[in-house]
């Protein structure tokens, strides 16, 4: 069994499509472990993102992540980490087949509903990145 972090971004729920976004999670039979929603600050993305820190894109990153609350999800379940990937698709959504959330939701690179851990190490690392231990059921 297996963990990992979803962030639904701020288009995702300026469009109201977290509901959507996690229906396709459970109905491919993961699980929620625990759900918050937050607003991002600056340390925190810095953070997270610490690997594009020196892109000139990197503020336009933390503006649109700062755009809106995000919801934090763990999910489990087998496989969870490639499971959620291929559910979501690539990065990109103008390249993100039909059928996956970002090829039917997403718009852009950035602008692509969800941020999901890419490997079984980064998750369990996210994870504790976005929630404390006492916010996570057992």
């Amino acid at each position: 069994m297996e963990r990992t972090l979803i962030l639904c971004k701020p288009d995702c729920m300026q469009k109201n499509l977290a509901g959507e976004v996690i229906g396709r999670f459970q109905k491919a039979g993961l699980r929620i472990q625990a759900a918050k929603v937050l607003r991002l600050t600056d340390a925190l993305l810095a953070e997270h993102y610490s690997h594009l820190t020196d892109k000139p894109f990197f503020p336009e990153i933390v503006t649109f992540m700062k755009s809106a609350p995000v919801l934090a999800l763990i999910l489990t379940g087998d496989n969870a980490v490639v499971t959620v990937r291929d559910l979501l698709g690539p990065t990109d959504s103008r390249k993100a087949a039909k059928g996956t959330i970002r090829g039917d939701l997403g718009e852009t690179n950035m602008h692509n509903i969800a941020h999901a851990s890419d490997s079984v190490e980064n998750a369990e690392i996210e994870v504790k990145r976005f929630f404390r231990a006492d916010e996570i059921p057992a």
